[in-house]
């Protein structure tokens, strides 16, 4: 009777359930234009019932009594409406007001998105690269049309190498100028990626010239976190571990092969690569801590960093505070920011060198003699890449500290003032050592080497702004003032022959070189900046026509003690105009269409101090006598780009499809070089001089579209493209050769051309034909002359042989981003490519050739481009090859969990991420990346030249460089 009854109630109960449930139909349209709304969202509120609309923004949905409907498209304000009885529920939606009116951080302010008329892109969080990520730079990677960030083999003490639009000098500095929180020059090694809150990149003369003679190679703007008014106490854990893997080797002979081919057998087998790479492993915690009440916000955070490169003892230990706080005050009228933040890095940089010689030493060599010391044979640049690890040290500290105090006050509704303070410090002091039983940089009876540098800088700037409206006109007006003074100052100590060992290169003091004299093998640097002052002032209007035309100009009046007395000052001018073409044509298809046109100055300072001044060296060797070096140039003034850009921005399908493009047009003169003068007139054979001019077109592409937009599934499909070509149209000199292959062997051999009136980046020299009864190269007779002059020294004659093999840099760079959800898992799928660019395979070119002898010395690299009979190694075509590559740069899967129930937790996040995938290409090189600078040869345990970095010669894969890796990661998010 029991099971009868409860039958029944069930019965009831689905009935009058199903009596409740009735179907609602409607249509969803523009309020403004009454155009239909396809693909908007319609969600039963507090539910996961939902739909969404047709093509022609109609609806169909099942609901019960007292329900909700909430409405939302991207681009519209979210709507909610009571059913009630109805049946057919009609609705408008209106444009979001907020989002329209998007704030947009540029040079000394911000912009509404709309009124924007230069190129500016602007990225939140949501939009950085994911994954393992510690270089700030490295979230913008393939995310910003014309920025190019490249960090070849991950080295995870290296720096990124950075471009905006190509090459924007060549003897100034090649970076864009960094802004944090308002600080100019500010360092990105200070602040930590968790802690970053939004980036917008400054990309043409018109949005950076307000920035003078530092924003020819474009300004980053960063933004940090911080509290929220009204929100209360919140805390957060990001926390993460990675795993770091070789994601590709060189292809060398293994021990078999290398017997078979004739090496030398030393009777062991031994897998060098194994022996000094492992898996590195990574741990990142972030924590944080922020809140706010009426008056004040604050947000505190610590971020620790574990990181582990794949080289055995690369890596650093990184700890970063930093703290945020906000204080209101007289009726809101009175704004004051501060912000602090330091870092203590503590490095171990390993010996990058390690990797390859690990990849070229021989094979059957064991890793120890049999008495247990390390197995050393005495060869021209052949070291035991074990014993390079673990005999010698290789490490440094950093400290970065950075604050800022600003104000801003509002005087009136439409007049304020904003006065800005910062300073900041840093300190490194790195040490090596070589003992005395190293033979890598050693065999002196030990070597050691301290060198420490301090610098800091102070910023003080104080502008005014006034705002009004005047009918159909709004003026917006700022002016400042800006000033900052730089110091650094560096000690080099190298010294050699210790009587032990034991103290590294804490016992650098009891160097018999300091102890006796000896000049030969003491290097003493001792450096410091002379007055380094920087004076602007600085004016900008903007002005809003109708609601529909955009206008803005700026100028910027700038000072530097960098540069020669009679010619420290500059002006820098720049203009923008932008027109609402929609506005006044009404093309139904889009819902923006915007044209902008700009045009700007920027100027680039030489990047020591000194430079314009009279500079003297002492000749020990010759009895203290005092040489003058290099002259004074009074007349040396700052680099100048002058940029033109024409924009397009749109916005179709209501918003769900948008994008720019941009071509543009910079030209670059007065370099600031060393040139050799007459000694006769300036009394020293050297002085820094402007010289040269370079031009630069290109174009840039950026599209976003909201594919799918429903309540369980949502996908967001976005991609940036950009092309340039640079053109050298003055120089030092017609033409030039650059980039040394370097020894064994090809040290006098170029392998790029400069040359007036011709692009950038001419992979130069011989064609190979074949290979001659002898095992050497033939090369073509690309002249016709019927003489074969492929000689190296011959690259730039007129009876040379040699032609261009390939361009270091890419044709087009591609980014492809994918963020998709479904219910509660999240998607984040990154691609990356570049096509049309070369790399000369210096791997290849040294140790390709099976050269009889050359085998007893070193292990050969073989690939599917090596020649049968081929034994010699010389430099040609063979060795260029084309780098296209598409890559699946990082993928990320995300897991929300329901923490609606818990006391605890406001939200968890579970992910797992992997970075560098795949890729596909040709190149059989390590790393298919362009290389932007060539850093120059090294071998034998010689150092990285500094005055060898070309931008000029871009394209050669040196064999320094640090091993890809495949990186997989596993997080975690909370939110207390």
């Amino acid at each position: 009777m029991k099971k009868y009854l409860l039958l029944g109630l069930s019965l009831i109960l689905s009935a009058s359930i199903w009596a409740q449930e009735r179907t609602v139909t409607g249509t969803v349209t523009d309020a403004e234009t009454g155009e239909a709304v396809p693909g908007a969202n319609v969600v039963v509120k507090g539910t996961t019932n939902g739909t969404i609309t047709d093509f022609d923004g109609k609806y169909q949905i099942s609901v019960g009594e007292n329900t909700t409907l909430v409405y939302t498209f991207v681009g519209y304000a979210p709507k909610e409406v009571a059913v009630g009885n109805r049946s057919v529920v009609d609705v408008g939606l209106s444009l979001d007001v907020e989002e329209l009116a998007e704030v947009v951080v540029v040079g000394y302010g911000s912009q509404q998105k709309k009124e924007i008329t230069s190129s500016v892109v602007a990225l939140d969080e949501e939009q950085f690269n994911k994954g393992n990520v510690n270089d700030p730079t490295q979230l913008l990677q393939g995310k910003v049309p014309g920025l190019s960030v490249y960090n070849k083999g991950g080295d995870p003490n290296g720096s990124s190498t950075i471009r905006l639009r190509g090459i924007s000098t060549v003897g100034a500095n090649t970076e864009p100028l960094v802004v944090i929180d308002g600080v100019i020059g500010a360092s990105l090694q200070n602040v930590d990626p968790n802690d970053i809150e939004s980036i917008n990149v400054l990309k043409d003369g018109s949005a950076a010239a307000i920035y003078g003679s530092r924003g020819s190679s474009g300004v980053i703007l960063v933004t940090t976190k911080r509290g929220k008014r009204g929100a209360g106490i919140n805390a957060n854990y990001n926390g993460y571990v990675a795993a770091a893997t070789i994601a590709r080797e060189l292809p060398a002979l293994s021990a078999s092969e290398y017997l078979e081919a004739g090496g030398n057998n030393l009777g062991s087998e031994t897998n060098w690569l194994d022996e000094v790479t492992r898996t590195g492993i990574t741990q990142v915690h972030n924590i944080s801590v922020s809140g706010g009440a009426e008056n004040t916000t604050f947000r505190l955070s610590t971020n620790i960093r574990d990181v582990n490169g794949i080289l055995e003892k690369s890596g650093f230990d990184q700890i970063n505070a930093r703290a945020g706080i906000t204080h209101f005050a007289l009726n809101d009228r009175l704004k004051i920011d501060f912000n602090m933040s330091l870092t203590n890095r503590e490095s171990n940089f390993s010996f990058n060198e390690a990797l390859r010689y690990a990849s070229l030493y021989n094979p059957t060599a064991p890793i120890y003699f049999d008495n247990g010391s390390f197995f050393q044979a005495i060869l021209f640049d052949n070291f035991n890449p074990v014993a390079m690890i673990e005999q010698n040290q290789n490490v440094g500290k950093r400290k970065n500290l950075n604050f800022n105090m600003q104000g801003e006050y509002n005087i009136t509704d439409a007049l304020s003032v904003t006065a800005n303070y910062a300073q900041q410090y840093t300190n490194n002091l790195n040490g090596q050592f070589y003992p005395s039983t190293s033979f890598f940089r050693g065999q002196r009876n030990g070597r050691a080497q301290r060198f420490t540098d301090d610098s800091r800088f102070t910023l003080f700037e104080s502008f005014a702004t006034y705002a009004s409206s005047f009918g159909d006109i709004d003026l917006t007006v700022s002016g400042g003032y800006s000033y900052q003074e730089n110091f650094y100052e560096s000690l080099l100590l190298e010294l050699e022959n210790f009587p032990t060992d034991q103290l590294g290169f804490y016992g650098i003091d009891l160097s018999y070189d300091r102890v006796l004299g000896v000049a030969s093998n003491v290097n003493i640097d001792s450096r410091a900046t002379p007055e380094e002052k920087i004076i602007a002032f600085f004016g900008r209007v903007n002005l809003n026509y109708d609601d529909g035309i955009f206008f803005n100009a700026s100028v910027r009046r700038e000072g530097s003690t960098k540069l020669g007395a009679d010619n420290q000052w500059g002006v820098f001018p720049a203009v923008g105009l932008g027109v609402d073409i929609n506005k006044y044509v009404g093309l139904s298809a889009f819902s923006v269409l915007k044209l902008r046109a700009g045009y700007g100055v920027t100027g680039s300072l030489p990047s020591e101090s000194g430079q314009s001044q009279d500079s003297y060296t002492y000749d020990f060797t010759s009895g203290g006598t005092v040489f003058f070096a290099r002259a004074a140039n009074p007349d040396l003034k700052w680099e100048e780009k002058a940029e033109t850009n024409l924009g397009l921005d749109f916005a179709m399908m209501q918003g769900r499809l948008n994008g720019s493009v941009d071509v543009y047009t910079r030209n670059i003169s007065d370099f600031i070089l060393l040139r050799n003068v007459d000694p006769g007139v300036f009394g020293a054979s050297q002085r820094y001089e402007n010289v040269g001019s370079l031009k630069t077109n290109g174009a840039e592409l950026s599209l976003n579209y909201d594919a799918f937009q429903n309540p369980d599934f949502t996908w967001t499909t976005g991609i940036v493209a950009s092309t340039y070509r640079s053109t050298l149209e003055e120089y030092i000199n017609d033409q030039q050769s650059l980039a040394n292959l370097g020894s064994p062997g090809q040290n006098s051999t170029p392998m790029v051309r400069v040359a007036v009136g011709e692009e950038i980046g001419q992979i130069w020299g011989p064609v190979f034909d074949g290979v001659d009864e002898n095992g050497s190269p033939t090369f073509k007779d690309l002249n016709g002359d019927g003489t074969i002059n492929a000689d190296p020294g011959s690259a730039l004659a007129e009876d040379g042989d040699f032609e261009q093999l390939g361009s270091g840099l890419p044709k087009l760079e591609l980014g492809w981003s994918n963020q998709l959800t479904y219910k509660r898992f999240d998607f984040n799928v990154f691609f990356r490519a570049a096509f049309g660019h070369s790399l000369v395979n210096t791997f290849r070119a040294f140790y390709e050739p099976i050269d009889p002898g050359a085998i007893n010395s070193y292990n050969r690299i073989v690939t599917d481009k090596a020649v049968d009979g081929l034994t010699g190694a010389q430099y040609s075509s063979l060795y260029v090859e084309k780098a296209d590559f598409f890559r699946l740069d990082n993928a990320t899967i995300g897991y929300n969990l329901n923490t609606g129930n818990s006391q605890a937790f406001k939200s968890a996040r579970l992910y797992f991420s992997v970075q560098n995938a795949f890729t596909i290409t040709g190149y059989s090189g390590l790393d298919p990346d362009p290389v932007l600078l060539d850093v120059g040869p090294t071998d034998n345990g010689g150092y990285v030249d500094p005055a060898n970095r070309s931008v000029l010669a871009p394209g050669i894969d040196r064999r320094n460089n640090y091993f890809t890796a495949r990186t997989f990661t596993l997080g975690i998010n909370v939110g207390f």
